[in-house]
């Protein structure tokens, strides 16, 4: 292992304008270097300094600003463009201020984004890096719930929680590319890695995001098996929006008949359970059953995740079984993921 040390002193910072900013850097970077003595090139210094740059100017910014910087940024690398009436729209500022927000961004990241005069949006360039960091769950959860903007910030409630952790978390990157492709409706070529068949490329159409309970997934339509089908995102690689390409009118969401099917579910406490009223009220039930409808591609998802027990005469065992599927039939033929349902190949048989 070897520690090195440089020193960095009056260095300039050159804007998208050309102007240029003076910064009198006095400090020592600490790298440690596993087998790799060359690390600081003559190009790592300089983005090394542009990080800085970035983050010193960020600073002097009030915390409105930074969010409507944050905003900016979101809605471009995740939705795959922002204009300024979406500014206007959120945060309730003039067209002035908004403009001028969108000159400070471009200051602050002058490779990040294009002006697209056709769709009168900033999209995000192929090289885009952003300069907010940010929570996966929370981007995840902006995406599926339209609130904040995933950026990673403290909690100021006074407030001792703590969530379950995920253990498997999608790259940002890979998800900014899918995300943008389900916003503006788009053919991704994407690698993909599955059980059965390793590591394959291929064509997809992706509609929605879909949060399983353990994991996230990508509705979409597989032209390699010409049907529509679920997609894990952590197995998703190096993904490619292909802007050229048409959707086929039968590659569209509208007819992907398990997700516009909705299936009615009537869940009741599991019979092994002594004290039943316990789960009624756990689970807000009327009349002894929770009354619930979903659609047919999560249907089997959700039933795995509460452990419901689906088997004829609900005859599995353990102390997870606290529900029970009363309407079995509603399964048999109109599922596709009912094989993921507890017991339903007993109840098959």
């Amino acid at each position: 292992m070897v520690v090195m040390r440089y020193n960095i002193q009056t260095t300039v910072y050159k804007t998208k304008s050309t102007t240029i900013i003076p910064i009198n850097l006095m400090m020592s970077i600490h790298l440690t270097i596993l087998g790799y003595l060359d690390i600081l090139s003559t190009s790592t210094i300089p983005r090394l300094i542009d990080t800085l740059f970035t983050m010193n100017e960020l600073e002097k910014l009030n915390k409105t600003q930074r969010e409507r910087l944050a905003h900016i940024e979101f809605r471009a690398y995740f939705l795959g463009g922002v204009g300024r009436k979406d500014i206007l729209t959120r945060f309730g500022i003039g067209e002035a201020a908004a403009t001028r927000d969108f000159t400070k961004y471009n200051e602050l990241a002058p490779k990040n984004l294009t002006y697209d005069p056709r769709k009168k949006l900033y999209i995000p360039t192929d090289g885009i890096k952003p300069i907010f960091e940010y929570s996966t769950s929370r981007v995840l959860s902006t995406l599926a719930e339209g609130f904040g903007d995933g950026l990673k910030e403290g909690h100021s409630i006074n407030l001792v929680f703590e969530t379950p952790t995920q253990l498997n978390r999608p790259k940002l990157p890979v998800l900014a590319v899918i995300s943008r492709a389900i916003s503006n409706n788009e053919v991704l070529e994407v690698g993909y890695r599955s059980l059965s068949s390793g590591e394959t490329r291929r064509e997809i159409i992706p509609f929605a995001l879909v949060d399983n309970g353990l994991r996230w997934h990508i509705r979409a339509y597989d032209r390699r098996r010409e049907r529509f089908t679920d997609f894990v995102l952590t197995r998703i690689s190096k993904p490619k929006l292909l802007h050229a390409e048409k959707i086929e009118e039968h590659e569209k969401s509208s007819n992907d008949h398990q997700w516009n099917s909705i299936v009615p579910l009537e869940l009741i406490p599991h019979p092994t359970i002594q004290y039943k009223e316990t789960i009624e009220g756990d689970y807000n039930m009327r009349n002894g059953a929770l009354k619930i409808k979903l659609r047919a591609a999560v249907a089997g998802y959700v039933l795995r995740r509460w452990n419901v027990d689906c088997s004829p005469n609900h005859h599995l065992k353990g102390d997870e079984y606290h529900l029970a599927l009363k309407n079995l039939d509603v399964l048999d033929g109109n599922v596709d993921t009912m094989v993921l349902a507890p017991g339903f190949e007993t109840s098959r048989a």
